[in-house]
């Protein structure tokens, strides 16, 4: 993992000695120039995610004539896409796929049909996390549950046992993935106040998942949602925690209480630069760049190469492969005085 400068305002150095130490700050002013999006890319971009996806469905469809397996494992592999999608619903969610945040709105509505993930809900949950990421004070919406190292010593016995489980690597990316896509997304619980139009886009998502669904069923029979849809979307989902996951829970991650948090700060050093293979790159559409993606989040995902190209410094923050990131499943608290994620069994030393 790439070292993390210390101090209240950690700045990046340059490649080039004679260049200026950078801070978080800096580079906030620095990367606007990445935000605008391009029409005919994000066109594109989006145009060779739905294809495949809708080909692979079909394809899968179509096999469960020849034999449910064979269904199962195309079904399999279309999470993928699926997973590329949900980007492409990520970055409208911030106003970065299109300029036009009427095109941003409805794509990302239509997409998240697909995701089972109502638009306007998630946008606003994932803003509040853009928004406190990092913060110990503001901990709950958005984020995974991190508990402190004395939080979890001072806890009772029920409060441990809970949050163990939930730290658990079958809960975290098994069971609470496919709740939280299939049962937690249908209701948006957490914005009972916040006023009828969350109510509505999950109505309108519910609504129209439902009538897919209904589709689905009059035409493929139970098979095609059991053996088609439903793998596509669990496996996704899974797979969407996991990358949540490694971009934030890395050992030497940024947490701070209100007081000496900087939201700056917290996108720079509390984000990961996940570095996956091209083509794992390609399908994530480069979401491991994530430190950069914090620090500017209205740069669309297919300009997040180019930043990496034109500021190599960058490219070597807080980077994290893919045998690094079996690692950061076995972290699970954050030691304050050490300032890095522990395990328990190293919390307990």
């Amino acid at each position: 993992m790439g070292p993390r400068a210390e101090g209240p305002q950690p700045g990046l150095a340059a490649n080039d000695p004679s260049e200026p130490v950078l801070r978080p700050a800096d580079w906030t002013r620095i990367l606007a120039r990445y935000r605008t999006p391009i029409p005919s890319k994000s066109a594109f971009e989006l145009t060779v995610t739905a294809l495949p996806f809708l080909t692979l469905f079909g394809l899968s469809w179509a096999a469960l004539a020849l034999h449910p397996v064979l269904a199962l494992l195309l079904a399999l592999a279309n999470a993928a896409f699926l997973v590329r999608l949900f980007m492409i619903q990520h970055d409208c969610g911030h106003g970065s796929f299109f300029a036009s945040r009427t095109l941003n709105t409805w794509v990302g509505r239509t997409i998240g049909v697909l995701t089972l993930t109502p638009y306007a809900v998630w946008r606003q949950s994932h803003a509040i996390h853009h928004a406190s990421t990092g913060n110990l004070d503001r901990r709950g919406i958005g984020d995974i549950p991190t508990m402190t190292v004395a939080e979890y010593s001072t806890a009772p016995p029920v409060r441990r046992m809970l949050y163990r489980l939930v730290r658990n690597p079958v809960v975290l990316f098994g069971i609470a993935p496919a709740y939280s896509f299939l049962l937690q997304n249908r209701l948006p619980l957490g914005f009972m106040r916040a006023g009828w139009r969350y109510w509505a886009s999950a109505m309108g998502t519910n609504l129209s998942i439902a009538a897919l669904g209904y589709a689905l069923y009059l035409l493929g029979g139970p098979e095609v949602l059991l053996f088609v849809a439903l793998p596509t979307v669990v496996l996704a989902a899974s797979i969407g925690m996991w990358l949540f996951y490694v971009q934030h829970q890395f050992e030497e991650t940024h947490w701070d209480h209100e007081d000496d948090w900087a939201v700056q700060d917290a996108a720079m050093h509390g984000s990961s630069h996940y570095v996956l293979p091209p083509v794992l790159r390609w399908l994530t559409a480069n979401i491991g760049v994530h430190h950069v993606h914090h620090m500017a989040s209205r740069i669309p995902f297919y300009r997040l190469d180019e930043v990496i190209r034109d500021h190599k410094v960058l490219a070597d923050v807080h980077t994290i492969t893919l045998r690094d990131s079996l690692h950061c499943a076995r972290l699970h608290l954050w030691d304050e005085d050490q300032r890095r994620l522990v395990s328990f069994a190293e919390a307990r030393a």
